[in-house]
């Protein structure tokens, strides 16, 4: 009987799977550089006023460098799209080490007014946030360590333990910092990729009681601002000038949108009565102005990203790539959801940024840098055609023998 041909990779004379590069899959690139485009005028409509007050008039200030990082972050994303993703796995580990490193020098930086030190200033050029190249350091590496034992995930040794052990390394400096928000998001994109590596369910029940329950204990009993940011969610109306100011203006914000919003550009919560209008609450400013839907579309356009990410992982043509998109993906969905919840009130303010939107350099390049990432994946995936029109290109791949996957 002929040998089924898998099409989409083949093994070498080396005995390396390798994958039949194809065109990078043009419906997620399309979402991203819509999601892209909607940010850069959300962000400028959002923070023009803010610009004008702070920066000398200068209503440009924050667009203008966005839209800077974003050419960056675009360019970066094609050369990073043309790359073999497997090359990155021998980098995971000693690019993990790099981040911490970071993380730890971040320590030594001076913190803002409330003595928070998460970034480290790098004069002209601006501040890089290390947290954001923790993000994809996590997930290269656990992508790396689950399909090395994929096999092996669903004992403790294998499946649980050496993720809790590096993640609580994160978890220690990120504490210090403080940086609530980046450990929640973290341990998410990590207990999303065990969960699909293959860990046992009964694992995730202890995990996730002791982590309820360190959680519980920082914010309602240790006595510093997250405690303080809990008890103001639980009491949103309680001090409007100041504690629960910003969650007040961006739920009148939202109310004051209707259905159709005000209009782009008109919103008036955005006149220095809401804070961080162009980071953290900008999600505000897009009910505001564009209404409930306006905030549909853009829910919608997040579920369309995950979506096509999810499909590109479950055509992979090996469970490292499909790792690394169910990671970089899942960071991306469970990111807008917790900035969403956050400006509705949902959950306590634990300042997540809405990607693509809100302002901030790093996390711009670090984002279109892992969309890029997930292009390549899709290159030797199934989700795009293989095939040209030309009998020349049927021929080319007609005798590669099948890929035995991992």
């Amino acid at each position: 009987m002929r040998e089924k041909i898998d099409v989409g990779s083949y093994k070498s004379k080396r005995g390396r799977n390798v994958g039949v590069e194809k065109r990078m899959d043009p419906i997620f690139l399309i979402l991203v550089f819509v999601l892209l485009a909607f940010g850069l005028v959300m962000l400028f409509s959002a923070s023009f006023a803010r610009a004008y007050y702070y920066e000398n008039g200068n209503s440009f200030f924050y667009i203008s460098r966005q839209a800077i990082h974003a050419i960056i972050g675009v360019v970066g994303m094609f050369i990073i799209s043309k790359i073999d993703y497997h090359r990155y796995r021998k980098f995971a580990f000693p690019l993990f080490i790099f981040a911490l490193f970071l993380l730890v020098a971040v320590l030594f930086m001076k913190g803002d007014e409330n003595g928070i030190k998460r970034w480290i200033n790098l004069g002209p050029i601006g501040q890089f946030q290390p947290s954001e190249l923790m993000k994809f350091a996590i997930i290269l590496l656990f992508a790396s360590i689950i399909a090395a034992n994929y096999n092996k995930m669903k004992t403790f040794s294998f499946g649980v333990l050496p993720f809790v052990t590096l993640l609580a390394i994160v978890i220690i400096l990120m504490y210090l910092e403080p940086h609530l928000s980046g450990i929640i998001l973290m341990c998410s994109i990590a207990g999303v990729m065990m969960f699909v590596g293959g860990t046992k369910p009964k694992y995730f029940f202890i995990l996730f009681a002791l982590a309820g329950c360190a959680l519980i204990y920082i914010m309602f009993f240790k006595g510093n601002y997250m405690s303080g940011r809990a008890y103001y969610w639980l009491h949103p109306f309680s001090d409007p000038r100041d504690q629960t100011m910003q969650t007040d203006q961006s739920l009148l914000a939202i109310g004051s949108g209707g259905v159709f919003g005000l209009g782009l550009g008109q919103s008036r919560q955005k006149f220095m009565y809401l804070p961080e209008v162009q980071n953290d609450f900008i999600f505000a400013v897009i009910c505001e102005e564009l209404g409930i839907i306006g905030a549909i579309a853009v829910i919608l356009l997040f579920l369309l990203l995950c979506y096509k990410g999810f499909e590109i992982a479950s055509k992979s043509p090996d469970k490292f790539g499909a790792l690394l998109c169910v990671g970089i993906v899942a960071q991306f969905g469970i990111q807008a959801l917790f900035n969403i919840a956050v400006v509705t009130a949902t959950i306590p303010n634990t300042g997540i940024s809405l990607p693509f939107f809100s302002y901030g350099g790093t996390a711009l390049v670090m984002q279109l840098f892992e969309m890029g990432v997930v292009l390549n994946v899709s290159r030797y995936s199934s989700t795009t055609k293989l095939y040209g029109d030309s009998l020349a290109e049927k021929k080319r791949f007609k005798n590669k023998p099948a890929l035995n996957k991992n």
